[in-house]
């Protein structure tokens, strides 16, 4: 056997750190301190005589040496969990991790999950909130909600399409009442909310309104998220795009209107993913059987 398998711990360390750009955040998933990743890698590099990461800033960077190594070691633990997997299927009762964006989570998701845990009292669910691609190969997420088409690494994944609505634009009733909203054009005298995580063009939904628009002369505040984007909107400060599935909760409450029934097409469309070799199939099976059942009403 070759001797520098005894390096398989380390390698486990240097796995994640690499995955993740930093020792902090690999000591987090590993539940261990930061100075035992450090010291991990450190005697990683001195048994195989070169150096695996430089650092840039607060980010850890893997040199090419350490570029190789990853791609290799990352295919060997997958190859490792596929087999692992295959010997072992979790039964249905047992925990699963649901990753989604924060607004659909807030939004859509957890005011209906409570169906769902009144069906399966033995699957409870843990939500993680992220604008992040989750890594389903590797880490604790089980399955994955995501607003588009595609992950950033398919590969070995399962794909289940859900829904795809319009996008409108919604305000506060009191900005409505402010400017006497009647007609879209109207709107360009507004402040436009764009946010980063997924917002839609402006420009997209005055085109299919019949409005020209100059980004130039419009009035923008762009905010890092949904959630940032509703609590502007629905303190008067101009107007958003969203789905009614996303908004709904605010127009229900009386905080937002949409004062046009002009919807953008194609607009958000949102899709499942998770790996087929996982181990939790029984209970992630459970869980989109309820997904499609609460659409389909």
């Amino acid at each position: 056997m070759d001797s520098r398998l005894h390096h398989l711990p380390g390698l486990r360390y240097f796995e994640v750190a690499a995955r993740l750009n930093s020792y902090s955040r690999a000591a987090e998933e590993l539940f261990i301190s930061q100075a035992a990743v450090s010291q991990k890698i450190r005697q990683l590099e001195d048994g195989l005589g070169c150096k695996l990461f430089v650092r840039e800033g607060r980010e850890m960077r893997l040199t090419e040496q350490g570029k190789i190594l990853f791609k290799h070691v990352s295919q060997g633990l997958e190859s490792i969990i596929t087999g692992l997997n295959q010997l072992q299927s979790e039964p249905v009762e047992g925990l699963l991790c649901v990753s989604s964006t924060p607004s659909f989570a807030s939004c859509w998701l957890l005011p209906k999950l409570w169906q769902f845990s009144s069906q399966h009292p033995n699957i409870p669910i843990r939500i993680e909130t992220s604008c992040d691609e989750p890594n389903l190969k590797q880490g604790n997420i089980d399955l994955a909600i995501w607003q588009g088409e595609e992950l950033g690494n398919t590969v070995g994944l399962h794909k289940e399409f859900l829904f795809e609505e319009p996008i409108y634009p919604f305000c506060s009733p009191h900005l409505a009442n402010n400017i006497e909203l009647t007609s879209p054009e109207q709107l360009l005298s507004s402040w436009l909310i764009h946010y980063q995580s997924g917002g839609y063009p402006w420009q997209s939904w005055f085109a299919q309104a019949g409005v020209k628009m100059n980004k130039e002369s419009v009035q923008w505040t762009e905010v890092s998220t949904f959630d940032h984007a509703m609590n502007a909107v629905v303190a008067g400060h101009g107007a958003c795009l969203a789905s009614d599935s996303l908004a709904n909760d605010f127009v229900n409450r009386g905080l937002l209107i949409k004062p046009f029934q002009i919807g953008m097409n194609p607009g958000i469309q949102f899709n499942l993913f998770y790996d087929h070799e996982s181990p939790r199939l029984k209970r992630i099976q459970a869980f989109t059987n309820w997904l499609h059942g609460v659409i389909a009403e």
